[in-house]
């Protein structure tokens, strides 16, 4: 007895001398651009990353959060095409493409572990996740995060709530509040303690707000860049890396002055925020949620591309956000 406890204590001691790594998987893990969206495309688009993430599990405590914008979006659609007389609010769609796409990843990551041929010593769990956020965040008096179907003219006028017209054609629009905390956070920091594999806080989380002691869901949506922050930062991540849909973070981008970055400090990054090097609809996010963790822990976070997660991780792809340059 006194052997076998000796040897899990080992065991654990080793556990804890893993880093914890929190990788924010971006929409374009699942669909790309350019492609419906089917289950086939979803879980191939998905063998690439979980590759990366299986092969880091050997050396790292690992948080999995993941964007839900498309599945999100298909899901109001079949609301709007198939009406049946329920509609079911926001914050219960984003907790059904949780459950989905914790669905895909794990499935994905048990095949991924399987090949290494350490399925049976890597446990991996998806958690329902909710977030809190401000009943008086200034976003929820001018929503402007436009989500699901497009509508015509006609069509927006008859609609029951809040529309913006896009470069495609009329959008419903929700907020999009700052995180203030995660629920379950005391949850995720066990499970990792116990070198558990989570799955979290997809779409941003499930949005909630403070109704005396309990909470009550809201019509919101969660930047899941800012929310992973918030999660890294309340769990005691060693490194945070933004996974998306280019190499990393640019000046001029788009244009033939594009430069792309290799390293940023937080005061560097804020500076060409300001300068509107990058958008809030897309790099913006990305660079806030880094420089909040970075600036907060004095830790490093990556953007970086999809296929490049593990050599972000080793300092050899993406733009490092740091407290001091190298």
């Amino acid at each position: 007895m006194i052997a076998q406890s000796m040897q899990a204590g080992a065991a654990m001691n080793q556990i804890q001398t893993k880093p914890v790594l929190l990788i924010a998987l971006g929409g374009n893990a699942l669909i790309r651009k350019g492609q419906v969206g089917t289950v086939a495309e979803q879980f191939a688009n998905l063998r690439l990353p979980v590759r990366q993430i299986a092969g880091l599990s050997l050396d790292h405590r690992l948080i999995i959060t993941h964007g839900n914008g498309p599945q999100v979006g298909h899901l109001l659609l079949q609301q709007e095409c198939c009406d049946q007389g329920v509609k079911l609010p926001l914050e219960i769609l984003v907790a059904q493409t949780q459950g989905q796409i914790g669905y895909m990843i794990e499935s994905t990551l048990d095949s991924a572990l399987m090949e290494l041929g350490i399925h049976d010593e890597k446990p991996f769990v998806s958690l329902l996740s909710y977030v809190v956020v401000d009943r008086n965040d200034p976003a929820f008096r001018e929503p402007t995060k436009p989500i699901g179907p497009i509508y015509d003219q006609s069509q927006a006028a008859r609609l029951p709530f809040p529309v913006r017209k896009t470069a495609r054609g009329y959008r419903r629009v929700v907020a999009s509040p700052k995180p203030i905390t995660i629920v379950e956070k005391r949850e995720i920091a066990r499970l990792i303690a116990m070198d558990f594999i989570v799955i979290c806080c997809g779409g941003g989380g499930i949005p909630v707000i403070r109704d005396g002691r309990a909470f009550a869901g809201v019509d919101a949506v969660i930047d899941k860049d800012l929310a992973s922050a918030r999660l890294a930062l309340e769990v005691g991540v060693d490194l945070f890396v933004i996974a998306t849909d280019v190499a990393g973070t640019a000046v001029h981008y788009g244009t033939d002055r594009e430069r792309f970055l290799d390293r940023l400090s937080p005061a560097e990054a804020r500076r060409l925020l300001l300068q509107g090097e990058f958008p809030p609809g897309s790099m913006g996010p990305k660079i806030e949620a880094a420089v909040e963790f970075v600036e907060a822990s004095g830790k490093r976070a990556v953007i970086t591309g999809i296929d490049a997660i593990e050599a972000a991780v080793r300092g050899k792809a993406g733009t490092e956000v740091a407290a001091t340059r190298a």
